[in-house]
C-alpha cells in the first residue's frame, strides 16, 4: 500500500472540478452564473484558480451543477491511501464556519460527505436547506444548532441528525467549536434550484 499526501488548494480543486462538472452537464460559463447567481466574472476567477471561494459559493455551485458539493471538492481517486493534513488544506470559509473538506464515501448508489466544521466564536452559519441528512459530533466547545425553528446545545462527544432540507443553522454562543459533519444523500439526489444552502 502506498501513502500520497493530499496536495493543493481547495481553489485548485474547486477549478479543475468546476470545468469538469460543467463539461458533464453541458452548462456554459454564462448560464452557470445564471443559475448560481454568481456572477461570469467570478466564475472565471473560480475556473483560472485565481478566486477566492466560499462556503456559500460552494453550495451554490453545488445546487446549480446538480453536484455533490464534494464531487467540487474532492481530489481525483487514485490507488493507495489518502493521507490528509489539517494544516495543507485551506478551509472553505463562510459567515460563521470553515468547512474543511476531506472527501466522500459512496457505496450502493449512497453518498457520504466529510467535513471538518469550525464554528467561530459568537458566529452564525445560516442554511435554507440542502438535500440529505446532516450528522455532527461535537469534539469541542458549545454548538448550537437550530432546525426548523427547534433548537439544542451540544457539547463535545454530542451527536445531532436532521433533514437537511429544513431551515438550519449552527452557532457558537459561548467561544469556538470543533465539529465533523457528515452529509449523507442518494448519490443522484438534486437539490432544488430555489433551495440554496
Amino acid at each position: 500500500m502506498r501513502t500520497e499526501p493530499y496536495e493543493g488548494s481547495v481553489g485548485d480543486l474547486l477549478a479543475a472540478n468546476l470545468k469538469a462538472a460543467r463539461a458533464r452537464r453541458g452548462v456554459s460559463l454564462s448560464e452557470a452564473a445564471r443559475l448560481s447567481g454568481i456572477s461570469k466574472a467570478t466564475l472565471s476567477q473560480l475556473e483560472s484558480g485565481t478566486g477566492n471561494p466560499t462556503v456559500e459559493t460552494v453550495f451554490s455551485l453545488s445546487r446549480a451543477l446538480g453536484e455533490p458539493i464534494s464531487a467540487l471538492l474532492e481530489p481525483h481517486p487514485h490507488q493507495g491511501m489518502t493521507v490528509i493534513r489539517a494544516a495543507e488544506v485551506a478551509p472553505l470559509v463562510g459567515d460563521g464556519v470553515d468547512l474543511r473538506p476531506y472527501g466522500r464515501i459512496e457505496s450502493a448508489g449512497l453518498l457520504c460527505e466529510l467535513y471538518d466544521q469550525q464554528v467561530r466564536a459568537g458566529a452564525r452559519q445560516e442554511s435554507p436547506g440542502h438535500v440529505g441528512t446532516e450528522h455532527t459530533v461535537v469534539r469541542s466547545g458549545v454548538l448550537r444548532v437550530d432546525v426548523d425553528g427547534v433548537r439544542v446545545e451540544l457539547g463535545p462527544g454530542d451527536y445531532v441528525s436532521f433533514d437537511a432540507s429544513a431551515p438550519h443553522a449552527y452557532s457558537a454562543p459561548a467561544g469556538p467549536v470543533r465539529s465533523v459533519l457528515f452529509v449523507n444523500h442518494r448519490a443522484d439526489a438534486k437539490a432544488p434550484a430555489d433551495a440554496p444552502h
